[in-house]
């Protein structure tokens, strides 16, 4: 509830400042002067609406949707030793980290994997492939379970998809407005409604705008990680964790998971770090090595 009301005074906020900058610039006048008629205030109400209505019900979702998704099975009652013993590994690991117990499963993949997901702190899923079980030891399982309950500690989750739904707004608003420039000023459409540059110039702005915005949350993507992996060192020990980053960088790289589902991933280099949900494993293994 208090990110959800941060994620609110954040967009209010924003919209105030941009709104008395744009007074301040004349750029209301600017507009009308060039028979551009928009009402900058509303769409950036309209931009919230849209921009973070997606992201906020996909949030609510995220629990149903990874369970069909993923086809994770809910450990209700352990069925073996494997299933008791994660049971009471997250059971502790949550009591530690402050947290409501999450919900358990399991579902079917061979390569080990991972992820956590949930509207809120206290009521999250925590759940983890076959593959990860039969593949890694019982300690590198420990690290990676604690790893998913610091994303779900932290909030990352939650924080994740309220930082899209800003971006989302922003996004929205400056790509209608460009749109309505190139179409009204630079092309001098004097039609009431709009011409067909605007609704071409407005997908385009989107997606420049969109590949922009996302080198933004593909960042922090990047910094929950590590903040993740910190978090996991300190509820199973950093040695734990570091050998658990191992054993994956010997693993063939796993097949990335939809969205924020995704847990573990190797990456690439160049260009592609902007785009990259995840850092490499090399700099994740070297930042708890180098942890004081």
């Amino acid at each position: 509830m208090k990110r959800i009301f941060l994620f609110l005074a954040t967009n209010i906020a924003v919209m105030v400042v941009i709104g008395t900058i744009f007074n301040l610039l004349g750029l209301h006048s600017s507009l009308a002067a060039n028979g551009v008629d928009l009402d900058l205030e509303k769409l950036l109400l309209m931009s919230a609406i849209i921009g973070s209505s997606g992201s906020v019900i996909s949030l609510m979702m995220s629990k149903w949707s990874a369970k069909r998704m993923m086809g994770v099975v809910i450990i209700e009652s352990p069925q073996n030793q494997t299933e008791k013993w994660l049971l009471d590994i997250v059971a502790r690991q949550a009591q530690h980290a402050g947290i409501g117990m999450p919900e358990v499963g399991i579902f079917e993949a061979a390569e080990p994997n991972a992820f956590a997901t949930g509207a809120s702190r206290n009521s999250a899923l925590v759940a983890v492939s076959t593959g990860l079980l039969h593949a890694m030891s019982a300690d590198e399982v420990e690290a990676v379970v604690g790893h998913e309950i610091s994303h779900v500690a932290n909030g990352d989750m939650i924080t994740m998809a309220l930082m899209q739904g800003v971006v989302n707004t922003f996004v929205y608003f400056f790509a209608t407005i460009i749109g309505h420039f190139v179409d009204k000023v630079l092309l001098k459409n004097e039609d009431e409604g709009y011409g067909w540059a605007y609704y071409v110039t407005q997908m385009v702005a989107q997606i420049a705008l969109g590949i922009l915005a996302s080198m933004l949350t593909m960042w922090f993507s990047r910094y929950r990680e590590f903040r993740a992996d910190a978090g996991g060192a300190n509820l199973a020990g950093r040695e734990k964790m570091i050998a658990a980053l191992q054993a994956l960088q010997r693993a063939h790289d796993p097949e990335d998971l939809p969205g924020q589902l995704a847990a573990f991933g190797i990456s690439g280099g160049g260009t592609m770090k902007l785009f990259m949900t995840h850092p490499p494993l090399e700099d994740r293994i070297a930042a708890l090595q180098n942890a004081r």
